[in-house]
């Protein structure tokens, strides 16, 4: 069957990068990590930057772009790079020399940046990180003075911020629990989201609870092929315990929110996405978290779990954690799912996952499986729930 829709996830170690391609041709982005290793020709670090500028097309003016890029949180390995490799400001100051990449349209949740900014040197924001809320600022400020943006000056803000700091924000703004189909201001019948996370802290001790890694966004973003969804994928960037608890706290109700086709494991495959306890103390003896078991266990027929990380190993490591990947596995066991980790192939193509009407496969056969149950699935269709 033909495919319709793809997501290429690319091999950034302890990061995340990944790029989605709609039935329509919208190309979404969600996170970079493109580390200066990777950018030097006589370094075996793979070329990501390279591999993301060939799946991309030109405009009229002859300017690589996204149509929407997606940064979960702003610790530098899910921003590193947007300096040297993405155009920002105006589109009309894009230089053919420079030949960066026009962002048509920011995803951004503001509550992360205030967060980072109030906590301990550890939260200190990168200088991709201060670049892109600065970014996110000018085109917010543009939307408040003239209501309306072209490509290239659009912001989808993600979740409501405190003090009222978003009220005049409503035509761009996606609040928690919503659903939305519009990328650069217009509908896709090929393409639908709901909007998880960050949640806004309702006092001070959940404001401390709510770090920046558990202020990231949380997304379920769904891929449809003849507007019908084939591949549903759960996006939770660093998100942590605490957060995933009340995430499921919040939608235990519906359990279909959180079902999934593919999960990206949070974190990087860590243990503290899945428990308070900490792996390198209390080793097997660490408990799991229930109800953040359950968020992230609502998985559909052959359902796929990814680790965007470096190769697990077992160890004391955290993240990526061989704990973590053991309680995917047995999430997995009943629907008879597969985990992966995109380190675990060897050479530096990314894993592409591809969408048909058949559902979602991974493309590349030779790519290294641990199965949870049964045999790999190769390059065949994921049963679809």
């Amino acid at each position: 069957m033909a495919v319709a829709a793809k997501a290429t996830l690319f091999k950034v170690d302890n990061g995340d990068m990944i790029l989605f391609e709609t039935e329509s041709g919208k190309r979404i982005l969600c996170d970079i990590n493109i580390r200066q290793a990777a950018d030097d020709t006589d370094d075996d670090t793979p070329d990501v930057a390279k591999q993301l500028r060939k799946r991309l097309d030109r405009d009229e003016k002859g300017r690589l772009f996204v149509d929407a890029f997606l940064n979960t949180h702003p610790d530098a390995d899910h921003i590193r790079g947007l300096i040297k490799h993405f155009h920002l400001g105006d589109p009309s100051t894009w230089v053919k020399a420079d030949d960066k990449i026009i962002i048509r349209e920011m995803w951004s949740s503001p509550i992360l940046f205030r967060r980072a900014r109030a906590k301990d040197e550890d939260h200190v924001l990168c200088a991709d990180a201060e670049a892109w809320r600065d970014e996110a600022r000018r085109r917010a400020n543009k939307f408040k003075k003239d209501r309306i943006a072209a490509d290239g000056n659009r912001i989808l803000v993600l979740g409501e911020d405190v003090d009222g700091k978003t009220d005049d924000l409503a035509d761009i703004l996606v609040k928690i629990d919503e659903v939305f189909s519009k990328i650069c201001g217009v509908h896709d019948s090929s393409f639908e989201a709901r909007l998880l996370a960050p949640m806004p802290a309702q006092d001070e001790e959940d404001e401390e609870v709510l770090t920046k890694n558990n202020s990231s966004v949380i997304m379920r973003l769904d891929l449809k092929v003849s507007k019908v969804t084939r591949g549903r994928l759960l996006l939770g960037g660093d998100a942590e315990v605490a957060i995933w608890d009340r995430i499921w706290e919040r939608n235990k109700k519906w359990p279909e929110r959180l079902q999934y086709d593919v999960l990206i494991a949070p974190h990087h495959c860590s243990w503290h996405s899945l428990s308070y306890d900490s792996w390198s103390d209390k080793g097997e003896e660490a408990e799991v978290s229930k109800p953040a078991r359950c968020a992230l266990g609502q998985p559909l027929g052959g359902a796929l779990i990814v680790a965007s990380s470096k190769p697990i190993k077992d160890d004391e490591n955290d993240p990526p954690c061989i704990r973590a990947k053991r309680e995917y596995l047995d999430i997995l066991d009943p629907v008879k799912g597969e985990f992966k980790c995109v380190a675990g192939s060897p050479g530096d193509d990314p894993l592409m996952i591809e969408v048909s009407s058949a559902g979602p496969r991974i493309k590349r056969a030779v790519f290294a499986v641990s199965v949870a149950a049964g045999t790999g699935i190769g390059s065949q269709p994921l049963a679809h729930g």
